[in-house]
C-alpha cells in the first residue's frame, strides 16, 4: 500500500468498516483490562492489596488467561455508551445505511442496566475494581462512566430526538446533582469521581459537569450551567505553564499527582464541549486550550503520530491513547484546521501498526519488543470506533470547506 492511499479517507472507511463488523459479531461483548475481579478466584477474600496485584498483573499479561480464571466476556456501560455515540456519528457519515436497530438496542440496554439505589440516571462498570485504598464493587456508578454514556445518548438524541435518550440524558444531570460530592475552592468547583468518596480528578470532573451542560442543552436549569462553568475555571485554573494538566489533586494536602496521558485529550474536549453547549466562554480558556492543544501535540506525541506512554516515560504505546489523539485533534479541527493532518497521520499509524488484518479489532499495547495483541471491547475497539467516526466527520466537513 503506498504512502498517499494510506492517508486517503477509504484508507480509513476501510479500517472503520472492519473494526465494526467486529464489534458486531462480538455483540458488543468483550473483556477489559480491569476485569481480574470477576474471577471465581476470591483475590480480594485476602485484603484489597491481593485484589490490585492481581489486577495489576492482568492488566499487564499479554496472554489470554481469562477464560481459564472464569471470567467470561460481557457488556460493559461504558463500552455501550462509546459506541452509541460512534453509530450516531456513523449514521451521519453512512446516510445510504440504516443503523436503527442497533440505536435501539443499545439505547434499551442502557435503560435496563442503570446502577441501583440511586436518583436519576448512572451507570458504572461491570467488574469491581480495586486501587490502593479504594474499591468500587460493579455496577457503582461513577462520572466517568456516566458521562461517556451521556455522551452517547446526546448524540443519539441529537441525530433522532429519542425519548429514551432524552429522559436518561436528564437524569444523569440528576444523578450528579443528588449524589456526587462536590468541592468547593476559591478557583471554582471539583466533582468527585463517584458518590463514595471525596476526591478531585481533574477529567473526571469535567465529565461530570460537561454531563450537566449537556442537560443544560436541553433542558436550562441555570444551576447546571453554573456548576459546568465553575468547574472549567477550577481546571483552567490547575493547568501548568507549558500547557498540560497532572491528574489529579488532593484536597486537604494540595499535592497534585503527576500522570500526563490520553487525559489531557480528556480535559481538553471537555472545556471544549462545555463552552459550545453554554454558549459561555471566559478570555483566559480560550488560550488554555491552545495551550493544552500544543503540550498534547508536541510532548506527547512523536510526528509519525506514535503516542507516549505518559510523560515522559515512552513504552507501551497504548490504544488508548492513540484513540484519543485522533478524538481530540479531528475534534478541534473545527476551530485550529491545522490539527486534523495530526489526526490522520495518528490514525494511519495506528491502523498499520495495531489493528488486526484478519480480524478487525485493535490491539492493546505495542511495546519495544513485543505486541500485546488481546482485544478489549471497552478499552480498545470502542474507543477506536468513536476515533474512526469523528475522524471521518471532521474529513468531511473539510471537504465541504473547501
Amino acid at each position: 500500500m503506498n504512502i498517499r492511499s494510506e492517508g486517503d479517507k477509504s484508507f480509513f472507511e476501510d479500517s472503520l468498516k472492519r473494526l465494526r463488523e467486529y464489534v458486531e459479531r462480538e455483540n458488543f461483548k468483550g473483556y477489559d483490562p480491569y476485569d481480574t475481579l470477576l474471577s471465581v478466584f476470591p483475590f480480594r477474600k485476602f485484603g484489597n492489596w491481593p485484589a490490585v496485584l492481581a489486577t495489576q498483573v492482568q492488566k499487564r499479561n499479554p496472554f489470554q488467561v481469562r477464560p481459564l480464571l472464569g471470567i467470561k466476556k460481557a457488556y460493559n456501560p461504558k463500552a455501550i455508551g462509546l459506541i452509541l455515540q460512534a453509530y450516531s456519528r456513523l449514521q451521519l457519515i453512512d446516510r445510504d445505511s440504516d443503523y436503527s436497530d442497533r440505536f435501539v438496542y443499545l439505547t434499551n440496554w442502557l435503560d435496563e442496566n442503570q446502577s441501583k439505589g440511586f436518583s436519576g440516571s448512572s451507570w458504572g462498570y461491570n467488574f469491581p475494581w480495586a486501587g490502593p485504598g479504594k474499591f468500587l464493587d460493579a455496577w457503582t456508578p461513577t462520572v466517568v462512566a456516566t458521562g461517556f454514556v451521556a455522551q452517547g445518548l446526546h448524540a443519539y438524541y441529537l441525530y433522532s430526538g429519542n425519548s429514551t435518550a432524552r429522559k436518561l440524558l436528564l437524569q444523569s444531570a440528576r444523578f450528579i446533582i443528588d449524589h456526587i460530592p462536590r468541592t468547593e475552592f476559591d478557583e471554582g468547583v471539583c466533582f468527585s469521581y463517584s458518590p463514595l468518596f471525596v476526591d478531585c480528578c481533574y477529567n473526571a470532573s469535567l465529565l461530570a459537569a460537561e454531563t450537566l451542560a449537556r442537560a443544560y442543552s436541553i433542558e436550562p436549569i441555570e444551576q447546571y450551567k453554573t456548576l459546568a462553568l465553575s468547574a472549567v475555571r477550577f481546571v483552567v485554573s490547575k493547568q501548568h505553564e507549558d500547557g498540560h494538566w497532572k491528574y489529579k489533586l488532593d484536597p486537604k494536602s494540595g499535592k497534585e499527582r503527576h500522570q500526563v496521558d490520553f487525559h489531557q485529550g480528556y480535559v481538553l474536549d471537555s472545556i471544549r464541549e462545555i463552552i459550545k453547549l453554554t454558549g459561555t466562554k471566559e478570555n483566559s480558556w480560550e488560550a488554555a486550550v491552545q495551550n493544552g492543544l500544543e503540550y498534547y501535540r508536541h510532548r506527547q506525541f512523536f510526528s509519525d503520530g506514535r503516542s507516549l506512554w505518559r510523560v515522559p516515560i515512552v513504552y507501551p504505546v497504548e490504544i488508548h491513547n492513540q484513540s484519543q489523539g485522533i478524538i481530540t485533534f479531528s475534534r478541534h479541527a473545527r476551530e485550529f484546521p491545522e490539527y486534523l493532518p495530526f489526526a490522520k497521520k495518528i490514525a494511519v499509524w495506528t491502523i498499520k501498526n495495531m489493528q488486526d488484518e484478519r480480524n478487525g479489532y485493535f490491539y492493546y499495547r505495542k511495546l519495544k519488543y513485543y505486541t500485546n495483541k488481546l482485544s478489549f471491547m471497552r478499552w480498545s475497539n470502542a474507543w477506536m470506533f468513536v476515533a474512526l467516526t469523528e475522524l471521518l466527520s471532521a474529513i468531511n466537513r473539510e471537504g465541504r470547506a473547501t
